[in-house]
């Protein structure tokens, strides 16, 4: 299982982990974003995911441990217009504000840039202001919208360019999509 050692801003120590969707501490992650999501729209994400599609080389599934705690989590999965779309991010309440979603968020981009992968999307929301404040500063910006909130009115959709990468290993060397 891939792993790497990265700091938040604070120099605090975060491990990434790869595991797989269907692991106990994924799906724990997955069901406090699931309930995240129904304390901000009422529901929980009607977009299904399969295990699968958060597999190497189609995908990946990181967790985020802060002094031994699954703090985080985020994913990627290749979608059929072969961009990739970044899923799942989340950051445990005791964590935020902290620099961790941003952490996250740059392995995820990195290994779908490893991977050969030149844009990633992702599907947000208005009641989630804090990540879409991220996501500006990050470069990101709108894109049509996809799925199954392609028409929802308090949809988001957000996409950017991964830039010229040529598929090897970063200089860290986070082995992510091998």
């Amino acid at each position: 299982m891939p792993t790497s050692a990265e700091r938040l801003p604070d120099g605090t120590p975060v491990l990434l982990r790869a595991l797989p969707y269907d692991h106990p501490v994924v799906q724990d992650l997955v069901e406090r974003v699931q309930q995240e999501y129904v304390l901000r729209y009422g529901g929980r994400d009607a977009a299904v995911v399969a295990p699968s599609e958060f597999e190497p080389p189609a995908g990946v599934f990181l967790v985020a441990e802060v002094d031994g705690e699954a703090a985080g989590s985020g994913a990627w999965r290749l979608l059929p217009s072969g961009d990739v779309e970044i899923k799942r991010v989340y950051v445990a309440p005791a964590h935020r504000r902290r620099g961790l979603a941003r952490v996250i968020r740059a392995a995820l981009e990195d290994s779908a840039a490893r991977a050969g992968h030149r844009r990633v999307v992702l599907n947000s929301g208005r009641e989630q202001p804090e990540a879409l404040a991220l996501y500006d500063r990050l470069g990101y910006r709108a894109v049509p919208g996809y799925g199954v909130y392609a028409c929802a009115p308090d949809a988001v959709f957000l996409g950017r360019d991964l830039g010229q990468r040529d598929g090897t290993e970063d200089e860290k060397g986070k082995p992510w999509a091998s």
